[in-house]
């Protein structure tokens, strides 16, 4: 009866240190099983900061000498996905926030912004001169910024040779009747100074003189210029006012030379300012500069505008969208700009591919002309194809860390192996050979012998050598490797120091 009950005892301490093991084993233990689980999932092993380091077992990064983390590979049961494409989980997709598009054909129309500024129209700018010399009396225009109308007189002046000019008229018709042509003559005289036929005429009836020159505005408008001032002596057609007329202005706008192709004569322009928000105002492109700034490598584009109320004011800043439909036959393959992934001379959208498994492939296209958000694809893509328009750059580091073709790199990336291989040697001229050797075959990135420990540390890439080729390699140099035994004859050539045997 004891010894029964001895034996159970046992039994139930036994089960309790079984039990006890298996909760509360070390952390350290449990971690080697998870990683020989996931060494059984894994086939590649990558370094997590430099994706180019893959190897076919667990260490290391050569680089950084971070432990490389074995990549799992995701496979999915539908037989349709290409072997390129990247598979994600419905999990991972959500979590990236992938969404997709898909791709249609519509009328591109590309929308261009000009900035500008207001200009006053160089056509209704005038200058006000004085017609005849001498000194000026009165102003009747004060100060710029003045309306003034047109045949208004804005300023006198005093003028001893049209007092002359007069008088020679006055002698020319006392004898009119034997020299009909001086009076002519003398009449023509001070109409070249802008004396009216009434003024003339008066002077004929009146029979008097005056030194007096009155100067009357040729247009209507603004004065913009005020160069004279009362008192000051002038010379026939110094200027006096430059008057501009504000009914009609110009806006000049600046044009990219990318954006030229696009305008044209006739165009309708839509614009607001910056002074008047809320308010559009529209006109027509009447003139488009045939010379590109060297500097700005803009083009000035001039729009008229009616300007009745004189809202317009001249240096006002203005902002331009012109829509203008792209002139090629038929409607154009669009994708958002989000979609596209850009590489410097390759441009890159992910492809959905039709299965249930949430899979995406890579694709090279040919971008056209960038409609603002969106590009015309040349080629590439086909109508009704699915793409990715926004997440694509998570599913291309996915690419990456997986060793696919992605936005960085066009093939597959290159399995890099780490290997070590024993080498018979002495001293640092042996450590040269050795690692020349190595080096010497093709694939091999990286070869170093330690002198001491005897081993040849090697990194080479996948398919292109082994570790039996550079151990040939380096055996016809004389040296033995575990694996050969190094040439007699080459063996006898090496210097004394480096002979081992």
């Amino acid at each position: 009866m004891k010894t029964k009950n001895l034996f159970i005892y046992l039994l139930i301490l036994a089960a309790g240190l079984l039990l006890g093991w298996l909760f509360f084993r070390p952390s350290s233990e449990k971690q080697t099983d998870n990683t020989k689980t996931e060494t059984t999932e894994a086939q590649e092993w990558i370094c997590a900061m430099h994706p180019q380091i893959r190897q076919n077992h667990p260490g290391r990064c050569p680089l950084c000498a971070m432990d490389l983390t074995p990549v799992k590979k995701m496979t999915g049961s539908d037989e349709s996905i290409d072997p390129e494409a990247i598979v994600l989980s419905k999990e991972a997709v959500a979590l990236a926030n992938v969404q997709t598009t898909t791709v249609g054909r519509q009328r591109p129309t590309k929308e261009v912004h000009l900035y500008g500024v207001v200009q006053i129209d160089e056509r209704l700018r005038h200058s006000q001169v004085a017609h005849t010399g001498g000194r000026i009396e009165k102003l009747f225009v004060n100060f710029t910024g003045e309306t003034v109308r047109k045949g208004q007189v804005i300023a006198s002046v005093y003028s001893p040779d049209l007092q002359t000019a007069q008088q020679e008229l006055l002698e020319a018709l006392k004898i009119r009747p034997s020299q009909p042509a001086l009076v002519e003559a003398a009449k023509e005289k001070l109409r070249r100074w802008k004396l009216s036929e009434k003024q003339i005429e008066q002077i004929e009836q009146s029979e008097t003189v005056s030194p007096q020159s009155d100067v009357v505005a040729n247009a209507q408008g603004i004065v913009i210029t005020k160069t004279a001032e009362q008192g000051d002596y002038v010379t026939p057609g110094s200027v006096l006012f430059e008057v501009a007329d504000l009914s009609s202005v110009w806006v000049v706008f600046e044009a990219y030379e990318a954006d030229l192709p696009y305008l044209k004569k006739g165009d309708k322009v839509e614009y607001t300012l910056a002074a008047l928000p809320g308010k559009t105002f529209s006109g027509i492109i009447t003139f488009i500069d045939p010379l590109l700034d060297k500097t700005s490598r803009t083009a000035k584009v001039r729009v008229e505008t009616a300007n009745p109320r004189a809202e317009l004011k001249p240096e006002m800043y203005a902002n331009a969208r012109v829509k203008t439909s792209l002139k090629q036959a038929g409607d154009a393959i669009v994708i958002p700009k989000t979609a596209v992934l850009w590489t410097g001379k390759r441009s890159i959208v992910y492809v959905k591919q039709p299965s249930e498994t949430p899979a995406f492939l890579p694709r090279e296209i040919e971008l056209g002309v960038s409609l603002g958000d969106s590009f015309v694809v040349l080629s590439g893509v086909s109508e009704g194809e699915e793409i990715v328009t926004n997440g694509a750059f998570a599913i291309d580091a996915v690419a990456q860390l997986e060793g696919k073709p992605s936005m960085m790199n066009s093939d597959r990336a290159t399995l890099v192996v780490h290997a070590t291989l024993t080498v018979q040697g002495n001293c640092d001229m042996c450590k040269t050979t050795i690692e020349t050797a190595a080096r010497s075959e093709s694939g091999v990135r990286a070869a170093e012998w330690d002198g001491e420990s005897k081993v040849l540390h090697l990194q080479f890439e996948e398919g292109k050598t082994s570790v039996e080729n550079i151990s040939k390699a380096i055996a016809k140099t004389g040296y033995d490797t575990e694996k050969d035994k190094g040439d007699n004859a080459a063996y006898e050539a090496l210097p004394p120091c480096c002979r081992y045997r």
